[in-house]
Parts: C-alpha cells; structure tokens; sequence
C-alpha cells in the first residue's frame, strides 16, 4: 500500500515548474518542490546571499537536496560538472589545479545538455532499429522464396530419379548444393539481424530511461552510457538495405 506521504508526492505540483513533482524533495519548512527546481533556485539565492522557500520565504539549507548534492570531502552543495574527470564540483572542488582548464558548465546546464545528447541518440538509434527490421523483413523473404525453390528442385531430381538422365543428374545436385550454401548465408544473417536489433534495443530503453529520470546523480551514468557502442558492423548490415518501394497513392 502506498504511504499517504508518497501519494502525495506522486499528485502534487511542483510551485516551481508547475509539473508533476520529480524527486520531490522537502524544504525545512515542508513544502515540496522538484530536486532540479530547488537545485536551479538554490543556484539563484546562493547569489544573492539568502536562501529562503520560494514559498513562504523561511530559511533552509542546502543539504535539504539530498546526499547525491553535497561534497563529501568540503560540505558544500555541488555547482558544478566536470565534463573531462566526470565528477561533481563544489565551489571549493573549483579552485582546484587539475579543473582549471577543464569544462565545468553548473549542474542544471549539464543535464539539460546530457538530456539533449541522450534523446538525440536514442531518436537515431530507432531509425536504425526501424531499418534493421526492414532489412530482416527482406531476408526472410529472400530465405522463403529459396526454400520453396529447393522443394521444387527436390521434387525435380526424385522425377528424374525415376527416368535417369545422365545430363540432368549432373545439373540437378549442384543447383541443390548452390541453394542450400544461400540459405544458411540467409539464415546466418536474419540471426545476426536479430541480434543487433535485441542489443540496440536494450541500448535505447537505456537512454530513454536515463534521459527522463536525469539528475546530478546519474550525469556520470549518462556520459558512460553515451560511449556504448552499437554493433560493429551496423553500417554495414544498413548498407545492404534495399531502397524502399515507392509509396503508394
């Protein structure tokens, strides 16, 4: 059953962005807000030097954004992202040698670029998927007319058997022979098809899953997710995809 704190959380709108609460998390005062909202205003009031509820104004700290936000070597919130070392910064993180000439854009703006990256990728990769299935299509095609084909060759050599015919016997096996090496090339490829659209489907339930669901938590997950490579041979399995048919009117 579902605590009522929970379901709470699950109807509320967030004051902030005026959505369904995301990661809901609580100011001292208790009023709910989306992590990312809290985090993008908290970055807003820091500078200003009072950090106080959007909402009735009562001050509260920044730990209130969880664990994954605060530094755990200097207590600070995180601000930024380290795009080269793949880790959080906070302001003390910053004034550090080895991040001097690194790209660090604030937490919010990683996320919003990592979201962008993540849906562009997995955007493209269904295309793919769309075209690989095409292709099997094809080749399951090409693998039935060749199998019906070698039935009528079968029938053919059984009549010939019967009224041998030196000539034809000769010709009879090696167009058996022929067909039987193409059908296992098309078997052989529709199960390498088959497995590279299973392993890129996998690869796009991924980023889809961590686009909708990024935080400055899994910002290191997305940058590791964006190197899974495809199947090493997925250009070329695309290359061998015949044009599609003219459309009917």
């Amino acid at each position: 059953m579902v605590s009522l704190q929970e379901d709470r959380q699950e109807e509320a709108v967030c004051p902030i962005c005026q959505e369904h609460l995301k990661e809901a998390v609580s100011t001292d005062c208790k009023h709910l807000f989306c992590r990312v909202c809290l985090a993008q205003h908290m970055e807003k009031a820091l500078a200003s030097g009072a950090l106080c509820c959007p909402l009735c104004r009562k001050p509260y700290s920044e730990g209130v954004l969880g664990e994954g936000y605060i530094c755990h070597k200097h207590q600070k919130r995180f601000q930024r992202f380290c795009e080269k070392s793949k880790c959080l910064l906070c302001v003390e993180c910053l004034e550090s040698p080895e991040h001097q000439s690194h790209s660090e854009p604030t937490i919010e703006n990683a996320i919003s670029h990592y979201k962008e990256r993540l849906t562009r990728r997995f955007r493209k990769l269904r295309k793919d998927i769309g075209e690989l299935q095409r292709l099997k299509a094809q080749e399951e095609e090409k693998l039935q007319a060749l199998q019906v084909d070698c039935g009528n060759h079968k029938l053919e050599a059984e009549l010939v058997s019967q009224h041998p015919n030196k000539g034809q016997l000769d010709i009879i096996p090696q167009q058996q022979l022929g067909q039987l090496e193409d059908t296992s090339a098309k078997e052989a490829r529709i199960l390498e098809l088959s497995k590279a659209i299973a392993q890129i489907s996998l690869l796009v339930a991924d980023l889809e899953s961590t686009a909708k669901e990024l935080d400055a938590n899994t910002l290191m997950t997305a940058s590791d997710l964006l190197k899974r490579s495809t199947p090493k041979n997925l250009d070329e399995l695309l290359s061998l995809l015949a044009p599609a048919g003219p459309v009917a009117n």
